[in-house]
């Protein structure tokens, strides 16, 4: 990766530009953590990168971005640049080029995302803003109630890195933040899902939820049952428990996967048809909700007689054909009746033992409603 990358910064001055990584890839290398995300700034025009690299994707033409693909590795390139009034506390109503690199680091968001590497793979820190890595604090490159001011994502940014990179948010950006935090209101509600998924998926979840209280930022981002959760490996878990299915937003399959959590932590995960009708995945994180280990739930599915439909050794056809029936309803509570059997080990997974049964059931089903004609008649 930083091979590639340098190999990159060494294209782009082979044309006479300047060219630095800058940002997170550069403070996880400094902090010995791998890191895919490169980003690389220079003082060539998005036309001349364009020269540069025919084949690259221009992402934004407004802030001068281009993405470059090489060996498989995705590079985001943009020129130094200055930035005007941010009237919607996230874009800048214009954006100036320039040459100054010490300009374009200034409009930064965090310190620690505004340190450089050069062509050769030294460190260029233009302000002294290593020291903030090594001490594990997180500040703003500028005073951080105009820095939220000009984009009010850092607020949620602020504490995803603290919670992921194990920081230490700086009194300055504390109080701002709680002076700053309405500003969240008009943030995208998609962007605050963003960042949360972050901080919700971080093994460093409990600084996450605490600085989240103790910011105060609980009520606008709507997060009444956050005292409810409890580490989990699983985000969609976290997401079960704060009950916002209403608020953010989520695709259909996630909806239904924190449905049937709900009803695995009502039904019981270590239940035989919990697990066979709400599925393993949804068990286990249920389980993990309620302090249930993986390896206690993975034990009971191993004992289970089926894990699912296609399992059982008839199908609808041999139900139809041998009973000679067609009501859906019916083929239905046949089914019901069939998977619980199986499932609770009162009926053996045999195809003449299951037809049989459901004969059986058949003809009781047949004898009830014969007996509720019967008093319909004479009533």
């Amino acid at each position: 990766m930083l091979e590639t990358a340098l190999k990159v910064l060494n294209i782009i001055e082979d044309y006479s530009y300047e060219a630095y990584i800058v940002g997170g890839f550069v403070r996880d290398y400094i902090m010995g953590i791998k890191s895919n995300d490169v980003d690389i700034t220079t003082n060539a025009r998005p036309k001349d990168l364009i020269k540069i690299f025919p084949n690259a994707n221009i992402d934004n033409a407004m802030y001068g971005s281009i993405t470059v693909y090489i060996n498989n590795i995705r590079f985001e390139i943009t020129t130094y640049r200055s930035e005007g009034n941010y009237l919607d506390n996230r874009h800048p109503d214009t954006v100036d080029y320039v040459d100054d690199l010490k300009i374009d680091i200034k409009r930064r968001d965090f310190t620690v995302n505004a340190i450089c590497m050069d062509k050769y793979g030294k460190i260029v820190d233009l302000f002294n803003f290593r020291d903030d890595i090594d001490e594990k604090t997180i500040k703003t490159v500028i005073n951080p109630l105009t820095s939220f001011k000009i984009d009010s994502l850092r607020i949620l940014r602020a504490v995803r890195f603290a919670t992921t990179l194990d920081f230490n948010l700086s009194l300055e950006v504390k109080e701002a933040i709680r002076q700053s935090k309405y500003l969240l209101e008009d943030l995208s509600i998609n962007r605050k899902k963003e960042e949360l998924d972050k901080i919700f998926s971080s093994p460093n979840i409990e600084k996450g939820i605490s600085l989240i209280k103790e910011l105060d930022l609980v009520d606008i981002l709507y997060l009444k049952n956050i005292n409810k959760v409890k580490k989990c490996s699983q985000v969609i878990g976290v997401w079960t428990v704060l009950k916002v299915d209403d608020i953010y937003p989520f695709t259909r399959n996630e909806l239904k996967l924190m449905k049937d959590i709900r009803i695995s932590i009502k039904n019981n995960p270590l239940a035989f048809e919990t697990l066979y009708y709400y599925d393993l995945y949804p068990c286990i994180v249920a389980g993990e909700i309620m302090g249930i280990s993986k390896k206690e739930i993975m034990d009971i599915y191993e004992k289970m007689p089926i894990h699912k439909r296609s399992d059982i050794v008839i199908d609808s056809y041999d139900l139809i054909n041998y009973l000679n029936i067609e009501d859906s309803t019916i083929i239905s509570k046949l089914w019901e009746e069939i998977e619980v059997s199986i499932l609770n080990f009162k009926v053996k997974n045999d195809k003449e033992v299951l037809l049989n049964f459901a004969k059986k059931i058949y003809t009781s089903i047949n004898s009830v409603k014969e007996d509720a004609n019967e008093t319909e008649t004479t009533g």
